[in-house]
């Protein structure tokens, strides 16, 4: 998808989602109907986190209100429903993503903790001197920093796909970089500060060739794009359920079985075990082996009701909305002379990174959110693409199934105070 569209264009795209009930959906967010500093509230900094329904907030009150308890280790009638909800949450993750089965979904905290177990885990043990680890240059920190460590830890070489003006890789520079040496890539679906739309089958494919291993990360594409763990071939698959209108505190570590299987445990602790004495300890069966201790309950439970609702309105339905919201600010913003937008990738998902020409971005972030206006202003945790473009930082505006056109209006209004003020 083009980022430079015309007002034609535009009107194409919003006449295709105009089916779409948004108000409908903003129904369902009840903090969308507060205010902030006297304005009503525009929020569109997605990309950090995304509202709450109150189908998910129903689920964890009930859960709480209804059948608290630990799960796995009782056998009275709390613990048993408590563990019947937690496990059919990871059946409705392991639907969500496509994997074979459930036991291949370990939940986590976070995409962050599953990128570090995957790199301590599977990598520690694995990578030698000389060996490489490949990510790209739009990585968050989550998935560079993990690599680095564990390149410290074991002597293997960390290699950088570069990017483009546009924010897109090259293909064949990637394929270049992929070599005999190379036993791991890690790549992000979709970058959370340019919103590029990476083509993650084929620099799989790729991957695989060269007998690497293959994580995801998915955290900012699972609540726009459809996502099928088999289809894409990937070996691990990580996400975060604050990214996907769930609670924050969960995550999920999609990993194939038989990889899962050969991994030692990333933690020691309670229910992560078969048996225990002070001469040897026995360790479950996947995914248990990597869920020490008393798990987020409310949160996987929450999680899963996030998936059904979203899976109830449609992620075809949702994306053809972003689109139009992505295309018509785009179109919007590029034709002010004094904003600069980085990121044009002709493949994106809904974030819009800019800056105002003379106008630090956190002052922009500041005087937007005097309006009303939720948006994100700094490096974004990629600090890397931030020294790609020569800039310290951007603002950067996401969206979200319940955003709406009149609120791009008024983000762009809000701009065009910016720079009055500033000039």
């Amino acid at each position: 998808m083009s980022t430079i569209v015309t007002a034609m264009e535009s009107t194409r795209d919003h006449t295709a989602s105009a089916g779409y009930d948004v108000q409908r959906i903003r129904a369902d967010f009840p903090i969308l109907s507060r205010r902030v500093n006297g304005k009503p509230l525009v929020y569109l900094d997605n990309a950090a986190t995304t509202q709450k329904p109150l189908a998910v907030m129903d689920a964890i009150s009930r859960y709480y209100r209804q059948d608290n308890a630990n799960i796995h280790r009782g056998v009275h009638e709390l613990s048993v429903r408590a563990t019947e909800a937690y496990e059919a949450a990871r059946t409705r993750v392991q639907q969500f993503l496509g994997a074979a089965r459930p036991e291949e979904i370990v939940f986590v905290r976070g995409a962050t903790e599953g990128i570090n177990l995957v790199a301590q885990s599977y990598g520690r043990p694995r990578l030698q001197q000389g060996d490489e680890v490949l990510i790209t240059t739009m990585e968050h920190h989550s998935n560079i920093v993990p690599w680095q460590m564990v390149c410290e830890q074991t002597g293997a070489r960390l290699r950088v796909v570069p990017i483009s003006d546009a924010g897109e890789i090259d293909l064949d520079e990637y394929a270049a970089l992929l070599g005999p040496r190379t036993r791991i890539v890690a790549v992000t679906h979709v970058s959370n500060a340019l919103g590029t739309m990476n083509p993650v089958w084929a620099m799989i494919d790729l991957a695989h060739r060269q007998g690497a291993v293959v994580l995801v990360d998915g955290a900012q594409a699972v609540a726009h794009v459809s996502v099928d763990v088999a289809k894409l071939d990937c070996d691990f698959y990580v996400f975060s359920g604050h990214k996907i209108y769930g609670p924050t505190g969960v995550g999920v570590l999609y990993g194939r079985k038989e990889l899962l299987d050969a991994m030692p445990p990333y933690q020691g602790g309670g229910d992560m075990i078969r048996s225990v004495s002070f001469e040897k300890t026995t360790y479950g069966d996947v995914p248990y082996k990597f869920e020490a201790g008393t798990p987020n309950i409310s949160g996987g439970i929450g999680l899963a009701a996030a998936l059904e609702y979203v899976q109830r309105i449609g992620l075809e339905a949702i994306a053809a909305w972003e689109h139009d919201l992505l295309a018509y600010a785009t179109a919007a913003l590029t034709a002010m002379p004094q904003v600069r937008i980085f990121g044009t990738a002709r493949e994106k998902a809904s974030v819009l990174s800019f800056v105002v020409e003379g106008v630090h971005p956190h002052d922009v972030g500041t005087i937007l959110d005097r309006e009303g206006i939720a948006v994100r202003a700094g490096h974004h945790c990629a600090q890397p693409v931030m020294q790609r473009f020569g800039v310290p930082a951007t603002a950067r505006a996401s969206f979200g199934l319940y955003n709406t056109r009149e609120e791009v209006d008024a983000l762009v209004a809000a701009v065009r105070r910016v720079i009055e003020v500033f000039n």
